[in-house]
């Protein structure tokens, strides 16, 4: 018992408290997938594309002339080709200034349409999945090999040919005129830039309706992303269809109205049909204008992205995000 008694007591030494490994949370391992998914595309930007970019932008800046016998002489300019655009060329910036006009007017009746169709096509009705394919319709007969068919119609280009009517001169795709609008607004005080602007988007109806297909899908998922129970308790409230229009439905589909106004700002500025892109396609099949074209494209780049910034500035102020419980 005494030798048992003598044993030293045993001294307990507290370790170091071992490091928790740190666990990456939902989002990040979403994120991390999303940039797998991302990642071809940047790869394919960083090996194609930045060097085209870079070597454009060097153009912009240079002069080419051939040479006899062959051969290409290549002349540091400076901004030479970009004065030459602003200063020398008059057509440039009355096209750029007629193009950038246009989409001011375009894009609100583009959006506004499509949120329009988009409501109609949420409510419950037969053949509901039918009429949103009909409006997609155009969206697929607007690209590749049907938009190269279509541009070599006779029947469409004679459609829009000038008809001597005897007392004025139309066109078959015109279904109004702005005399028409003016005696519909007759007894109104409004003014004469309005009453041509109703004119054309009535006349401009079938690229409306053509260029809204997608605008339309996206607004359809935003509607459908609201809860049903919100309109009950509306309805419950004694709240009018236009009051729960303008407090729920438009704050709530209002990131949607962000989204579809800077697709159809870059739609409308990038489209074949563009007379700005078609111009400058012009300029560059001139001799020698390959560089200055080249200034033109840059120019207008920076133009489409000082436009986008402002629109997603002033709609950003005005969008609801809806808070979610994580």
């Amino acid at each position: 018992m005494n030798a048992e008694a003598k044993k030293p007591a045993k001294v307990k030494v507290n370790s170091a408290p071992k490091k928790r490994k740190k666990v990456a949370s939902l989002e990040k391992k979403k994120a991390r997938i999303g940039y797998l998914f991302v990642l071809p595309f940047i790869i394919g930007l960083v090996i194609i594309y930045l060097p085209m970019i870079y070597q454009s932008i060097s153009y912009s800046f240079q002069s080419m002339t051939t040479i006899q016998g062959g051969g290409v002489k290549i002349t540091p300019v400076g901004w030479a080709n970009y004065q030459n655009a602003i200063m020398v060329d008059p057509t440039f910036t009355q096209t750029l200034i007629q193009g950038m006009g246009r989409i001011i007017f375009d894009v609100p009746a583009i959006v506004i349409f499509s949120l329009f169709m988009a409501i109609l096509l949420n409510q419950d009705m037969a053949g509901r999945g039918l009429f949103r394919a009909i409006f997609f319709i155009p969206v697929i007969i607007s690209t590749g090999l049907i938009t190269d068919i279509d541009s070599h119609n006779i029947l469409m280009q004679s459609a829009g040919q000038a008809i001597d009517t005897g007392t004025e001169t139309s066109t078959v795709t015109q279904i109004v005129n702005v005399m028409d609008i003016e005696m519909l607004f007759a007894n109104m005080k409004v003014g004469s830039e309005l009453v041509t602007y109703v004119a054309d988007l009535v006349n401009d109806i079938f690229n409306i309706v053509n260029r809204s297909g997608v605008q339309m899908l996206i607004f359809l998922a935003g509607l459908q992303s609201i809860s049903p129970a919100i309109y009950e308790s509306c309805e419950i409230d004694g709240a009018t269809g236009w009051e729960t229009f303008w407090k729920i439905t438009f704050p709530m589909i209002s990131p949607m109205i962000l989204v579809n106004a800077i697709y159809t700002i870059i739609d409308a500025l990038t489209r074949s049909d563009n007379t700005v892109m078609a111009y400058i396609d012009t300029v560059y099949n001139q001799p020698g204008g390959n560089t200055l074209s080249a200034a033109m494209s840059w120019m207008y780049f920076l133009l489409v992205i000082l436009l986008i910034a402002v629109v997603s500035g002033v709609i950003s102020a005005y969008v609801f995000y809806q808070k979610r419980d994580t």
